[in-house]
């Protein structure tokens, strides 16, 4: 996981209104020069934000950098929770 958040500038995310309908789930608001130049700062086609509840309850943005790994690279090994040294040291063999 990815230490750092970065946060898009001028894209603030706010709860819904009380009064909203059921199917409003956040208003997102925009500054237009803000978030511009924080997108054109952005490497890649594309930028994914998730949209997130603070443990405060305010509502936020962050961008979402996972990578999905190549078809092609190995999976990573798994390490063991004990220390068997050979198969007889397991206990269900």
């Amino acid at each position: 996981m990815n230490a750092k958040v970065e946060f898009p500038a001028g894209f603030i995310v706010k709860a819904p209104h009380e009064r909203a309908p059921e199917f409003v789930k956040a208003t997102v608001s925009i500054k237009v020069d803000e978030f511009t130049a924080w997108l054109g700062s952005r490497e890649g086609e594309w930028v994914n934000l998730d949209i997130k509840v603070g443990q405060s309850g305010k509502w936020y943005a962050s961008e979402n950098t996972y990578k999905r790994k190549a078809d092609g690279d190995p999976p990573a090994p798994i390490k063991a929770s004990g220390d068997f040294l050979e198969d007889r040291d397991i206990p269900f063999n």
